[in-house]
């Protein structure tokens, strides 16, 4: 039985139109680096942002990652990123605030967790007017643990904080290969991968989770 569901947020409970990935895609386009957005998707989502540039930049090029030139990069991305979330309006994604009242209702508790920094998820939690205690049960982020994603450290994190001592009554969801394999690592009874974000179902399906969902909806005959 399933007690707890950590929900990733950007692309997959909430609609941001993807600006941290075109974010860090104009970063490095700014850095000098010709990458596409798809690529940028591939290799970056669901992760912690400096990790994910990093791991673009090594996708570009043989031998070892500048670490001085990426954290140039990171921190051009940061300033570029507040400048954008001035104007943004983030909206839920179809479904999140019925399934998460379904939830509520059935005593399931429910985390967000984001390879965002806590000061940008909790920025988009404000604008969206989610409330914790009333919406969502905890928020976690990058910064609240050692190591991001795909480490299950804020799964691991969720549980202690809750009480759950078996990662079988844990479902994760999330849009990204990095949420599918978090899941898998915590060993969680039910890791979805969705469609509604950054990366395709062939992408989501070589991670091998437990089930691919087309929307939030699908949670809940999956319980």
């Amino acid at each position: 039985m399933i007690r707890l569901v950590v929900f990733d947020m950007a692309g997959t409970t909430i609609d941001e139109q993807n600006v941290v990935y075109k974010t860090v895609h104009q970063a490095l386009l700014r850095a000098g680096f010709d990458v596409s957005l798809d690529a940028v998707l591939l290799h970056a989502a669901g992760k912690e942002k400096f990790q994910a540039i990093c791991d673009v930049m090594q996708h570009l090029q043989d031998g070892p990652v500048d670490l001085a030139r990426a954290m140039a990069i990171f921190q051009d991305f940061e300033s570029l990123l507040d400048t954008a979330y001035g104007t943004l309006q983030p909206q839920p994604m179809p479904g999140a605030e019925a399934v998460f009242e379904i939830l509520r209702q059935r005593g399931i508790l429910i985390v967000l967790n984001t390879g965002y920094k806590r000061p940008v998820a909790a920025g988009l939690l404000q604008k969206l007017g989610w409330m914790q205690g009333q919406i969502y049960d905890l928020l976690l982020t990058a910064d609240d643990v050692q190591k991001s994603r795909p480490h299950p450290d804020m799964i691991f994190e969720a549980m202690e904080h809750f009480g759950i001592e078996d990662a079988v009554e844990v479902a994760k969801i999330g849009d990204s290969i990095v949420d599918v394999e978090e899941g898998k690592n915590a060993g969680c009874g039910l890791v979805a991968g969705i469609t509604t974000g950054a990366q395709t179902e062939v992408q989501l399906q070589t991670a091998q989770p437990t089930h691919i969902f087309h929307s939030l909806n699908d949670l809940i005959p999956a319980l």
